[in-house]
């Protein structure tokens, strides 16, 4: 089984105190949020978690909330269908042919939210103290779809 991440690798560091353990989730829930909007997960999530994935879906709750409530912290590929895995474990996952030809997940993560804050003459302390709000998600989003359409394209899928 693929464990693509796990909020405790994250808060059993280096994480900050003072912050929530759900800020350990912000990203894996933005990727994720992503997927399940665009049907990349799988029926067993589907099944499992119907309620969450509708509040989900109406923003009732954020990803993080979904990660860390639902799945207590833990992204796998059980989560996801087979196109959303195969998007993942080029796109999420580090180091891959995909992420060094045109991006990873966590550099566009890190680079769009210190460009913000740039633009707004502050700096993020940590890369957990990006806000878990959908004004943040809607702005990872625009970057998932971008680089999922380079993706597509990138494995001749169009």
């Amino acid at each position: 089984m693929t464990k693509y991440d796990d909020a405790s690798w994250h808060y059993g560091g280096d994480f900050p105190q003072e912050l929530p353990q759900k800020n350990s989730a912000t990203h894996t829930g933005m990727f994720l949020n992503w997927c399940i909007n665009n049907n990349l997960h799988s029926d067993e999530l589907s099944e499992d978690h119907e309620n969450e994935i509708e509040s989900l879906k109406k923003r009732e709750i954020t990803g993080a909330d979904f990660v860390i409530d639902a799945l207590d912290g833990k992204f796998s590929e059980y989560d996801l269908n087979d196109l959303g895995n195969a998007f993942a474990k080029d796109y999420y996952v580090d180091e891959t042919d995909f992420g060094d030809k045109f991006s990873s997940f966590a550099t566009d993560y890190i680079n769009i939210f210190d460009s913000l804050a740039e633009e707004n003459d502050f700096e993020y302390e940590t890369f957990y103290h990006i806000e878990d709000t959908y004004e943040n998600y809607d702005l990872m989003k625009q970057i998932i779809d971008h680089r999922f359409l380079e993706w597509k394209e990138y494995k001749n899928l169009n």
